[in-house]
């Protein structure tokens, strides 16, 4: 196999199999004769003759060269008793307490499969509608969000961790505004993705500064009216300040129903890209573009579309075969899910195929190049759909689609454009349609050694060219970008373009080309850098509508950096100011005082218990230490971190970046464990510190007057609720502590595999 050590270490910290001691049993060959013996186990069903092994070995293979992977569930848990292969899930929810918990039940039950759910709020009543069931008033969709996150809370998704959600609401419900603000705040609903459901007339009023109508979502009737500008603007500044809401233009997904008389789409899984009627479920696939390119005698690289169609044709009946292995959490779901049968495949190493072919991703070239890459897919897997439906029979609901009329599908819909920021670092390209997000960065490794990790194509290039060094890369590292580092020459430049060089129009301009030839959808995000204005914002969305996506999602860079943890730092006047470079090297700690006060905690780790000391005086904290329990524990190590965090903390070095150094760090004994509060030593220390210096800032806003005889306990709240939110919304992974990405409408780790939503 071709797989890079990065990628073994993220199958085995998230796709091998474990014992109940947290200790894998399984090793990466053996995953892949797993799914891939699983999988073919579908053609029997068809053919009792059909040669499985024969059939294995074309997927195993398909899978090892890293040519093709399906969605992460699949390769998690194919062949095991959960069985359940789906990405994601839309659930209805209908204007009634009974109907509203019943899909917070079955909700429960998709994450807990370690699937990801979409939920329309647009048809329950407004906030203070009159309920003539009991004579009491609604309390709207908002609040009925709120529920279902508090439950999205308490299961966590797979056993591991807590699921993520898409809320949808139309903008001509009457609670929009409601809405629209509802993540203003990044703690708030941190277990939900949100859009605005747009319309074709909504969009035509906002362009022309025109009211538009609020509708009864009961009743259909118009209820009030509102300024279209005025509320597109409004759903602008929520982006621009955080990235909520996104936009769905609804028209779209309905114009391209297969089967509208089963109903409307009213909504997406979390990530945007895949459009469902309520109780279908998605399972999605995508080709490394990268394998399908061949060198030619004079360097050159050109796409080797023989190649590419054989493994579509493969990955359709892949991904038409694990419909039918399906375990299906509900079995609603597994009837809704086999009556059309929708597949996704999609794409990755994007970007990493214009690198090679020397096409940059800002120009037309590139964007026509997509328009004919996935026109070639989409339609190379419809005529292996309809090889297949003439060996095993169309979609059953066929007859009443929109292709009726036309020869027979096995598959409503084959192509979607997923995000693949797991599926990616596995196949060792980068994510799904996106530019490459930065051409080098530093990984922290476990033992705190720091490796510079650089583009495998620009380093190669380089490399040919005799510029490459380790100097050269930190330099890029630092700057973020090749575009101002004048030891690299122009030509390189024109082609290696990272994400924040690439004008907001160029990142729309290519999700289109992709979302003509797409059956579903495209998830993409647009980044822009910390500057960009509400008018940019407002810009994109605008060439979205025109370009004809069926939807868009913004992320403005460091627009949800340090917001939740951040307690602020203020110079003091008779502080030395810093010399020209920004940071002195001449500090020296100020003296440890005579009398300090302080609090001490016990931690229980993987090894025992911790107990931690943190003590502080009227300059702010300034001392941390550590004594750990009978069972044994780290002791030197625990006290060296203690005293370096005490050093730096009185060297004036800020609280936050002490923490941020500490939380975090995961030691394998306390990973085996389950209930853990801490994930190691130096995270236990965080924390600690945490809760003081929280304690005093309620001291100086409030008065010790004001503060409870024991006011570490008023905090402890606090701190959970910020801990889980801070894994939601910081910039940083909560598992390796590296930069994540903001890309195809999720957020992802390239350094450990993360990611919020699979």
């Amino acid at each position: 196999m071709k797989i890079g050590k990065n990628a073994i270490t993220v199958l085995e910290r998230r796709y091998l199999i474990k014992d109940e001691n947290g200790e894998v049993v399984e090793t990466v060959d053996e995953l892949f004769d797993r799914v891939a013996g699983a999988i073919a186990g579908a053609d029997s069903l068809y053919n009792t003759d059909a040669d499985r092994q024969a059939l294995a070995e074309e997927f195993r293979e398909l899978m090892t060269s890293l040519e093709f992977l399906p969605n992460s569930p699949t390769l998690m848990n194919a062949g095991r008793p959960l069985g359940q292969l789906s990405a994601c899930f839309v659930l209805p929810v209908e204007d009634s307490m009974e109907a509203i918990f019943e899909a917070i039940k079955q909700a429960a039950l998709i994450h807990k499969s370690g699937g990801g759910t979409g939920f329309s709020f647009s048809r329950l009543r407004a906030s203070g509608s009159t309920v003539k069931t009991t004579g009491g008033v609604a309390s709207g969709p908002v609040s009925f969000m709120r529920v279902f996150n508090m439950a999205t809370e308490a299961v966590k998704q797979g056993g591991t961790r807590r699921g993520a959600n898409m809320g949808i609401l139309r903008v001509d419900h009457p609670d929009i505004l409601a809405f629209i603000d509802c993540k203003k705040n990044n703690a708030d609903i941190t277990n939900f993705n949100i859009s605005v459901g747009i319309t074709e007339e909504f969009m035509e009023a906002a362009i022309a500064g025109r009211d538009y109508a609020l509708y009864d979502p009961r009743t259909r009737q118009e209820v009030g009216r509102l300024n279209a500008k005025e509320v597109f603007d409004r759903i602008v500044d929520g982006a621009w300040r955080n990235g909520e809401p996104g936009i769905i233009f609804l028209d779209r997904l309905n114009r391209d129903n297969v089967v509208p008389g089963q109903g409307q789409i009213e909504s997406t899984n979390p990530c945007g890209e895949q459009p469902l009627l309520p109780y279908e479920s998605c399972n999605l696939g995508s080709i490394n573009l990268v394998t399908v390119l061949r060198r030619m005698d004079d360097g050159s690289f050109v796409i080797d579309y023989d190649k590419l169609g054989r493994i579509v044709k493969l990955a359709v009946h892949f991904l038409d075969n694990v419909i039918d292995v399906n375990k299906y959490p509900l079995e609603i779901i597994d009837k809704t899910t086999k009556a059309t049968r929708k597949i996704g495949l999609g794409v990755m190493g994007w970007a990493d195929m214009l690198l090679r072919m020397g096409i940059p991703y800002n120009s037309e070239a590139a964007v026509e190049l997509a328009g004919r890459v996935m026109g070639f897919i989409t339609e190379t897997g419809r005529q292996e759909s309809r090889e297949l439906a003439r060996a095993r029979g169309s979609f059953p609901l066929f007859a009443e689609s929109i292709y009726a009329d036309g020869e027979p599908l096995r598959n409503a819909t084959v192509t979607t454009i997923a995000p693949t920021g797991t599926l990616s670092i596995l196949a060792g390209c980068s994510s799904g349609v996106e530019p490459v997000f930065a051409f080098a960065y530093i990984r922290n490794v476990m033992d705190g050694t720091e490796m510079i990790e650089v583009n495998p194509v620009l380093k190669e290039v380089l490399t040919e060219r005799g510029l490459y060094s380790d100097e050269l890369m930190k330099k890029v590292i630092e700057a973020g970008s090749l575009q101002h580092i004048d030891e690299i020459p122009d030509d390189i430049k024109r082609v290696f373009v990272c994400s924040h060089d690439i004008s907001p129009l160029y990142h729309v301009k290519m999700q289109a080309a992709f979302q003509q030839h797409t059956d579903n959808a495209v998830s993409k995000t647009v980044n822009f850098t910390h500057d960009a204005t509400r008018e940019d914002v407002a810009e994109v969305y605008l060439q979205a509508y025109r370009l004809g996506c069926k939807g868009v999602t913004i992320y403005r860079d460091g627009s949800r950096d340090s917001q939740v943890l951040n307690i602020g730092h203020v110079k003091k006047e008779d502080a030395p100011a810093a010399p020209a470079g920004g940071y002195r090297t001449d500090i020296t700690p100020r003296p440890r005082p005579e009398s300090v006060y302080g609090m001490t905690e016990r931690m229980k780790i993987g090894c025992g218990n911790l107990y931690v000391t943190v003590n502080y005086d009227e300059h702010g904290i300034c001392e941390v230490f550590t004594n750990t329990g009978k069972a044994g524990g780290c002791p030197s190590q625990s006290e060296a971190t203690a005293r370096l965090a005490s050093v730096a903390l009185r060297s004036g070095v800020s609280v936050d970046e002490v923490i941020d150094q500490l939380k975090g760090i995961r030691c394998p004994s306390t990973i085996r464990q389950p209930g853990m509060k801490c994930t190691s030593c130096p995270d236990a220390m965080a924390k600690i510190i945490r809760k003081v210096a929280d304690y005093q800032k309620m001291l100086a806003e409030h008065g010790a007057g004001a503060v409870e005889e024991n006011p570490i306990q008023k905090v402890n709240a606090k701190l959970e609720a910020d801990a889980e939110r801070y894994q939601k919304t910081a910039k940083y992974c909560p598992e390796c502590g590296a930069e994540m990405e903001h890309e195809g409408g999720c957020v992802s780790c390239r350094s450990c595999g993360y990611s919020k939503c699979n």
